[in-house]
């Protein structure tokens, strides 16, 4: 079935992680790192070079910050004015650009195609991906790429799944995430129209902790 999302209401999710993560935004550097381990994997090459990146859930804007330093005219598109605010304060004066608004409406609203488009952790994990996708597809250059990552499905899990943020006392705060298995992800971009795409799961660098999705996707 599908999930049932409340902009308000997911807004209202990250404005409170946004307050919760205030100080990584003005104390960290820039950085693109798509693991959730410092170091590990692969870093900004998967990109290859583009003039212009779109980051969708772009959280703390770091990666962001990261790829203006390199060159690139970058925009960040995030749901939470909290960490728009945030981003902008921290990264704006270094030539990143900063949305607030729900990533679906972006795509369908916003004319502008890019040659990179990317998430780390971000808006494609929480985002149905028979919507996403196609838009995403649309707003690449030609040969443009998509890059995400974040965890892996759960074994026997498939599809939306509900999550609790901020714990499991108080009041209820929840969002929905997407998880396949990577072939199922292929499967899912060459339908949305990009010709090529590969998904790995990439191990974690200690044995038995839990490792990160990374999925590239091109457009001819």
């Amino acid at each position: 079935m599908p999930a049932h999302h409340n902009i308000d209401h997911e807004r209202e999710v990250w404005d409170a992680y946004a307050r919760s993560t205030k100080d990584k935004v003005f104390d960290s550097e820039p950085a693109l790192d798509w693991t959730q381990y410092a170091g590990h994997g692969p870093g900004p090459e998967l990109l290859g070079a583009p003039g212009t990146a779109l980051e969708i859930g772009c959280g703390t804007g770091r990666a962001l910050a990261y790829l203006a330093q390199q060159g690139v005219k970058t925009t960040g598109v995030d749901l939470s004015p909290v960490m728009v605010e945030n981003a902008e304060q921290r990264w704006g004066p270094g030539g990143c650009r900063f949305v607030c608004a729900e990533v679906l409406e972006y795509l369908r609203d916003n004319t502008e195609t890019y040659d990179a488009v990317y998430s780390v952790f971000g808006a494609v994990w929480f985002t149905e991906p028979e919507e996403l996708l196609p838009l995403i597809a649309r707003r690449l250059n030609p040969g443009g790429v998509l890059v995400f990552s974040h965890p892996p499905a759960i074994p026997g899990t498939t599809g939306a799944q509900g999550m609790y943020k901020g714990g499991f006392a108080g009041k209820a705060m929840y969002t929905y995430r997407y998880s396949y298995t990577p072939s199922a992800w292929e499967a899912r971009l060459l339908r949305a129209g990009f010709a090529e795409a590969d998904a790995q799961v990439l191990d974690a660098p200690t044995p038995g902790h839990i490792g990160t999705l990374i999925v590239r996707a091109l457009v001819s």
